[in-house]
C-alpha cells in the first residue's frame, strides 16, 4: 500500500514578464512566465521585503488563456504543483530546474486598458467567506422574548 503525498502551490503575485507561448510538435499549447512574491518582516524595527521569483508552467487551453488575458506586471492567484525538469545543454553539464506547473490562475487585477464588458464576459469567479468558528458558549439565561418560538416562515409577511 503507498503513502499518501500532497504536492500542491499557492501563490499570489506579479508576473516578472509577458506570456510565451509556444506549441509542442504534437500540437499541446505550452505558455511559461514569471511571477513575483514579496514577503515584509521587521528587523530591530526596520521594516524589510524580500522578493522570490518562481517559474511558471501552463498547458493547454489554461496556456492560452494566460498567454492572452496576462501580462507583465499582472497580479495572480495561481495553484498548481512543484516539479522539476532536468535537461543536458550542449555543453554537456547537466541542468535542473524548479517549475509550478499550473492547474488553475484567477486575475487578481484586471488587465490594463480591458473595458468593463469584456471583463465581466469572462468566467466569474465566486469567493466564499470563510466561516468563523462559534464559540461552544452556554446560551444566557437573559428573560425570553417570545422570539424563540417563531419559525422563519411565520416570519414573513405573505
Amino acid at each position: 500500500m503507498a503513502t499518501r503525498s500532497w504536492n500542491k502551490v499557492e501563490l499570489m503575485g506579479n508576473l516578472t514578464r509577458d506570456p510565451e507561448l509556444r506549441y509542442t510538435a504534437s500540437g499541446a499549447a505550452v505558455c511559461t512566465f514569471g511571477l513575483a512574491t514579496n514577503r515584509t518582516y521587521l528587523v530591530d524595527g526596520e521594516r524589510r521585503e524580500d522578493v522570490d521569483f518562481h517559474k511558471l508552467v501552463a498547458w493547454n487551453k489554461l496556456a492560452e488563456l494566460c498567454n492572452q488575458l496576462l501580462k507583465k506586471g499582472t497580479r495572480v492567484f495561481v495553484s498548481g504543483r512543484l516539479q522539476y525538469r532536468e535537461w543536458e545543454p550542449a555543453e554537456g553539464q547537466k541542468r535542473r530546474e524548479a517549475e509550478i506547473s499550473l492547474d488553475d490562475m484567477i486575475i487578481v487585477t484586471p488587465k490594463a486598458g480591458v473595458s468593463e464588458t469584456s471583463v465581466s464576459s469572462t468566467p466569474a469567479v465566486t469567493v466564499s467567506p470563510i466561516p468563523v468558528p462559534v464559540e461552544d458558549t452556554p446560551p444566557s439565561q437573559s428573560k425570553p422574548t417570545g422570539e424563540e418560538n417563531v419559525s422563519p416562515d411565520e416570519d414573513l409577511p405573505f
